[in-house]
């Protein structure tokens, strides 16, 4: 049997993914804890209409930035720890697991209850469809708080909210149901003061909780490789790989020329390991090969990393 860190890792990928809304906190312009790198913690939950083959018809996963903490499912019906090191959080409030599995109970029927509801309002009476949640806030390197709160259905927008207006924008037609209700139950300025106080008290705990490993740097390892394209061109790729925190600043050079406008970029994504990746590419003419470099920097970084091909796919590093 697959533990459950593989299992939860399994389903929360499935869940970010399907889910389609986890590309950055949005908010105004709080200082992160350690004062070099922005961190964010996060709740996804998931309800489906057709349940089976190790997928749960219910599933909420918590996040700190990109790390799961949390897990609860309609299979094992039980809020748990995902990162070993929650499990301090009884020191602090000896109930937090218990409680938390009894609103998470209660949750699991609402969403049920929801998705049903929502199944009609598009007349979909059949099939695989998914109703999901999505809010948390976030700590920026730079001193200002973030917050969202958003709302699918099978994957695409439904409702969202703007906390600093205290409006939520209904995405369709069907969502305007949601969106006149929410208004008149006044939900708005409760969910910005959670997001503005309460959720970012618990994130400043998490992270105490687990500052050895959320509040490590790691530096990245990088090398530059090249794929021939045809007619004289060709790409060199930049490979930047085990860093954390996740905040890089990567870039081509052609001499002291930022190539931005003919780069090719993959966004930052999480490894297995914790730490994170990320890669760019430029076409260029193969004579020129020798006048690009890849900079990388980061703040486990005393100076950046320049990268220059080496046949025969080696890297070079250069001083800054």
């Amino acid at each position: 049997m697959a533990s459950l860190g593989s299992q939860v890792g399994a389903v929360a990928l499935w869940l970010w993914e399907v889910l389609g809304l986890a590309q950055g906190a949005a908010g105004p312009p709080a200082q992160g804890p350690d004062g070099s790198s922005s961190h964010s913690l996060r709740y996804l939950y998931m309800a489906v209409s057709e349940s089976g083959q190790g997928l749960p018809a219910f599933v909420q996963v918590g996040y700190v930035d990109d790390q799961p903490i949390t897990h609860y499912d309609s299979a094992i019906k039980r809020k748990t720890p995902v990162a070993p090191w929650m499990e301090k959080v009884v020191d602090y409030d000896a109930q937090y697991w218990d409680r938390g599995t009894r609103v998470l109970q209660d949750s699991e029927q609402v969403f049920k209850d929801n998705l049903e509801i929502i199944r009609n309002r598009y007349n979909h009476s059949e099939g695989f469809h998914t109703w999901q949640w999505m809010y948390g806030c976030e700590l920026r390197k730079d001193g200002s708080i973030g917050g969202i709160y958003q709302c699918a259905y099978d994957g695409r927008d439904y409702i969202s909210l703007d906390k600093e207006t205290l409006t939520w924008t209904a995405a369709d037609v069907p969502a305007q149901f949601t969106k006149r209700r929410w208004e008149a139950l006044k939900t708005a300025a409760f969910r910005k003061a959670y997001l503005e106080v309460d959720c970012i008290w618990w994130l400043q705990r998490y992270l105490d909780y687990g500052k050895e490993a959320l509040l490590r740097t790691e530096p990245p390892v990088g090398k530059v490789t090249r794929k021939a394209i045809g007619n004289g061109q060709e790409a060199l790729i930049c490979q930047a790989y085990g860093f954390y925190p996740k905040e890089i600043d990567t870039s081509w050079k052609k001499g002291e020329e930022i190539m931005d406008h003919k780069t090719f970029r993959k966004e930052i994504a999480p490894s297995s390991d914790g730490t994170y990746y990320i890669w760019l590419s430029i076409e260029i003419d193969s004579k020129e090969r020798g006048l690009y470099r890849c900079h990388v920097d980061h703040a486990s970084l005393p100076k950046p990393l320049v990268l220059a091909f080496e046949e025969p796919g080696g890297e070079r590093l250069e001083g800054a």
